[in-house]
């Protein structure tokens, strides 16, 4: 047995698929930065954890502000570590 379909049925459907294509354009308009600045902030987080845990600064430095940082003291290497071997360049 043939079944046809009616002319309103075939307009519904075509409404409904718009109104759904439609909804969900709008919905992505408003949802999707949002979601993308949850995801930024789980990568940073991520990578932060992966490479030591990187801590943003506390306090922002003042203007004119000078902070001196002490270098850590450097081991000195001693002259007779190795040998020196001179070469030369064959051509």
């Amino acid at each position: 047995m043939l079944q046809l379909a009616s002319v309103t049925g075939v307009v519904k459907v075509i409404l409904i698929i718009l109104l759904i294509y439609y909804g969900i354009k709008i919905l992505s308009r408003i949802f999707a930065p949002i979601l993308l600045k949850f995801l930024t902030k789980k990568a940073e987080q991520r990578f932060g954890d992966q490479f030591g845990g990187y801590k943003k600064p506390e306090k922002p430095k003042n203007e004119g502000e000078i902070t001196i940082d002490k270098m850590p003291e450097s081991k000195t290497s001693s002259k007779d570590v190795g040998e020196y071997v001179d070469y030369e360049e064959v051509e």
